[in-house]
């Protein structure tokens, strides 16, 4: 009996100390992909003014909001494989410097050239980033809480995107070489704490074969069409809503809080959608969120005052939060299954985010100039009321 109670105590001391590293785990990579994701979202507020000093386009401006994504989307397979390779402590230690160079860069250049290049090599670190900390939070998560730890970390991400407008906003009033020196430093102190955390995992050893076998799975292709889709919906919006904003009056203040509120709903969805999702599967959350977003692309060009698009931007924003913590689990449940090593599903789910930021701002910033913001806005909205149809009529056969 005595044998028992003493086990029984080791066994709930073993549970704490798991649980106690899994939160510091998850307090340091939200801290990480916060800041990366503060620095992309830094460039909303900028926008105007970058194009008045520059000269940029309504093309030019959506190339530099789309050359992080572009760096995201060259750099995904290989962050998954130097993830699976050298772990993902020196992943996202490669990612923090990578940041902290890039946020030099992008605080002192003065050339569009230049900028696009940091924003360039920003991207590459993010790969890395959220490939080694998607994988690392995964390989430690139980899979019942898989939903709910990503859509943690998710939540700080997208609490990166909501004072990145902020910081924008403010570097328009300060300039950007101090505050973007500021977020280099801070880079730096996140390497301390990131290589302080333990990890236990054994590399698998797999190659970029084992992608072809999974890439040919219905779930799988799913998982990563439903993070490409809210990337594009994400991307159109923050190129195109700064322009409008500014056309109808708006300064950077007003574009910067809008951004602000709506990625302040949108964080506070995320972890709640996570564990919805734990409970009730990954697609009921989606489901949702692809009509919900639907209905707020159709109705993008009706408000003709800053109120009004404000009010409509928050909504967009907020309802993107149902998308990221459900397709993310559903990748990596997708992964567990078929037998795929998380820093590969992790590099799958950049892939995905990554495409999709580029086809909304770049293509559709390129459609817009020609075209007027309704066709790149309807045309997401097609594409969200298909995939919402999709799943409705073929959930079983993409689940399984």
């Amino acid at each position: 009996m005595v044998g028992v109670v003493r086990d029984r105590l080791n066994q709930d001391g073993g549970d704490s100390a798991r649980e106690v590293a899994l939160r510091r785990l998850i307090v340091v990579v939200g801290a990480v992909v916060f800041l990366d994701t503060l620095f992309y979202a830094v460039i909303a507020p900028l926008l105007p003014d970058l194009s008045h000093q520059l000269h940029l386009s309504k093309l030019s401006a959506g190339l530099l909001t789309a050359c992080y994504p572009a760096g995201m989307l060259i750099g995904s397979i290989p962050g998954g494989v130097l993830t699976m390779r050298a772990g993902p402590r020196f992943t996202v230690c490669t990612g923090l410097l990578l940041l902290g160079c890039s946020t030099l860069a992008f605080g002192f250049l003065l050339s569009a050239p230049g900028l696009d290049l940091a924003r360039f090599v920003e991207g590459l670190g993010g790969a890395c980033s959220w490939a080694g900390g998607m994988a690392w939070v995964v390989a430690e998560t139980p899979a019942e809480r898989r939903g709910a730890m990503i859509g943690v970390a998710v939540a700080a991400a997208i609490g990166g995107s909501l004072f990145g407008p902020a910081v924008g906003a403010l570097a328009t009033a300060t300039g950007r070489p101090p505050l973007f020196g500021a977020v280099a430093v801070v880079a730096g102190g996140l390497m301390v704490a990131t290589r302080a955390l333990p990890f236990h995992r054994v590399s698998s050893g797999q190659g970029l074969g084992a992608l072809g076998r999974v890439l040919r799975t219905r779930v799988v292709i799913a998982g990563i069409w439903l993070m490409t889709l809210p990337a594009i919906a994400s991307g159109m919006i923050t190129v195109l809503a700064p322009l409008r904003l500014h056309r109808f009056g708006a300064g950077a203040g007003v574009i910067g809080a809008t951004f602000l509120v709506g990625a302040g709903f949108e964080a506070a969805l995320s972890s709640a959608i996570g564990r919805i999702s734990d409970r009730r599967g990954r697609l009921a959350p989606l489901r949702f969120g692809l009509l919900s977003v639907t209905a707020a692309f159709v109705c993008f060009t009706l408000p003709q005052s800053v109120v009004g698009l404000s009010v409509l931007v928050v909504i967009m924003a907020s309802v993107l939060g149902t998308f990221w913590a459900p397709a993310m689990a559903m990748l990596s449940d997708a992964a567990e299954t078929q037998d795929l090593d998380q820093g590969l599903a992790a590099a799958l789910m950049n892939f995905g985010w990554a495409g999709g930021q580029i086809i909304g701002a770049g293509a559709g910033g390129a459609v817009a100039k020609v075209a007027g913001d309704a066709v790149p806005t309807i045309a997401t909205a097609i594409l969200c009321a298909v995939t919402l149809s999709v799943l409705v009529r073929r959930r079983e056969t993409i689940t399984s």
